[in-house]
């Protein structure tokens, strides 16, 4: 296991160029040190073991004080306000920005209803199978079905043997509401307390337990044409809050679920076996441990048979 995190953001595939670009990482610095320095196990507790912290910079991000940063990460981002539903001006707090809506049509989801749909702007990576329920990641800590949905989830678990697995990993230059990725209607719902650990590929790189251990609402939906879905939403470090907006039991192709507050964050989707298949290039670059970078409502695969 390295003793470190690389030195830099990773390579990352954009679909739309054809491209490998590098990834900013926001907060670089300061999850280096954390990870990195002689206490490291230490400042893991403080930062990422309880919630003190993130609740901390979640209050921060909620104050008007904090409204002086949205410019500057707007920039440093690189950041396409066009696409913001309302202007920069009128963010009172971080929080509203990091939170924003976007204008209508900014993220058309895939017309086919057969697609599997991205629930999010995200960098992805898919597995198309779980031998014995386990994700066995490239880069990483590998985790299995049954530890990423936690005890009450154990009834359900076995369901999703030998299926398929997609990871969508948010940072803070994506856009943090995500939607349901096909119509239909959520079977059973629960929460499960844990760490706070950051979803940033610098802890992935140490192979810290995140999808297992980290807080986690996980929703069992059934979606036209796949059936049973795991739903997994994934807190981390300086995520404020987990909201759902759409707490009604059925719902629509692209519909809002819910957002991430302050801090990046994750989405697991679990297929049962044989019921979806991922697109070949996003698969290709998985199998290497590229993410891609896809947007809310893109096509990311489809429906077998």
């Amino acid at each position: 296991m390295p003793s470190e995190p690389p030195a830099a953001g990773p390579l990352i595939y954009d679909r739309t160029t054809g491209q490998q670009v590098q990834e900013t990482v926001l907060g670089d610095t300061l999850l280096r040190l954390a990870y990195s320095w002689p206490c490291r196990w230490a400042s893991e507790w403080i930062l990422f073991r309880n919630y003190m912290v993130s609740r901390m910079l979640g209050h921060y991000a909620d104050s008007r004080l904090s409204r002086r940063r949205i410019a500057p990460t707007i920039a440093q981002l690189g950041l396409d306000t066009s696409e913001f539903r309302d202007p920069v001006s009128s963010f009172r707090t971080f929080n509203d920005f990091f939170t924003r809506q976007l204008r209508p049509g900014a993220r058309p989801f895939a017309a086919d209803p057969a697609s599997i749909c991205s629930p999010a702007d995200c960098r992805l990576l898919v597995y198309p199978w779980l031998g014995n329920g386990e994700c066995v990641m490239v880069k990483g800590h590998s985790f299995t079905v049954a530890g990423l949905l936690g005890k009450r989830g154990e009834p359900y678990a076995q369901q999703f043997a030998n299926g398929a697995l997609a990871i969508c990993r948010l940072c803070p230059a994506d856009y943090h509401r995500y939607h349901y990725p096909a119509e239909g209607s959520t079977l059973d719902a629960w929460e499960l307390d844990g760490r706070l650990h950051s979803v940033s590929p610098l802890a992935l790189s140490l192979n810290i337990p995140i999808f297992d251990q980290n807080r986690r609402v996980v929703n069992l939906l059934a979606l036209a044409r796949f059936g049973p879905v795991a739903f997994v939403e994934v807190g981390a470090f300086g995520v404020a809050g987990i909201v759902q907006t759409h707490r009604q039991p059925e719902f629509e192709r692209g519909q809002e679920k819910g957002f991430f507050r302050f801090g990046g964050s994750t989405i697991v989707l679990v297929f049962r076996l044989g019921t979806a298949v991922f697109d070949e290039d996003i698969v290709a670059h998985s199998a290497e441990g590229i993410e891609t970078l896809v947007r809310c409502g893109e096509r990311i695969g489809y429906a077998a048979g």
